[in-house]
């Protein structure tokens, strides 16, 4: 899928969209990100966390995963804009925490539960005014108490402030 006229997640077209994350600096993978997701997926406990960025496909941006010495699959750089959780994140421009995936059908059959076994989710849409640049999130292959989802919705929220803080003092653009 590739976008021409304008992205179905943002609204915008594509050229205006480019430009807000050209502005962020945000242009490809970078260490900064990087780091703020390692810390995210420590912080969360799980094995994988993101910075995605919304283009023609997903762009991790910011990328955590496991180590080589870990049973779990690797992630790549990039994702179709169909699976995973986050572009559900950035159609509603609110925070998902699906404590337990199987516990909701809709979300139970996405091509991620199945290709590297993700029980878990939580992610943040990055907001600028009205732009949604990309979300946070973090994932993991177990699932979770629902009595969880208010503890790691406060955690996804806390580091979305604080790359969104880190992005506009990088750029100079006021949130």
């Amino acid at each position: 899928m590739t976008f021409t006229t304008g992205s179905p997640h943002t609204n915008e077209p594509r050229t205006e969209h480019e430009a807000v994350l050209r502005t962020f600096g945000l242009t490809g993978p970078e260490a900064e990100l990087d780091a703020f997701a390692a810390q995210l997926a420590q912080e969360a406990g799980v094995p994988y966390a993101m910075i995605n960025i919304f283009g023609s496909q997903q762009q991790f941006f910011g990328l955590h995963t496991p180590g080589n010495d870990s049973d779990l699959p690797t992630v790549g750089r990039a994702m179709p804009l169909d699976h995973g959780f986050c572009p559900e994140v950035v159609t509603r421009k609110k925070p998902l925490v699906l404590p337990d995936v199987f516990a909701h059908p809709r979300f139970a059959g996405n091509a991620v539960v199945d290709q590297i076994g993700i029980r878990t989710y939580a992610g943040a849409p990055l907001l600028h005014g009205d732009t949604v640049l990309g979300t946070v999130c973090a994932v993991g292959p177990v699932e979770r108490d629902k009595s969880t989802g208010r503890d790691t919705l406060a955690l996804i929220k806390q580091h979305r402030d604080a790359v969104m803080n880190f992005l506009n003092q990088r750029s100079g653009m006021k949130p």
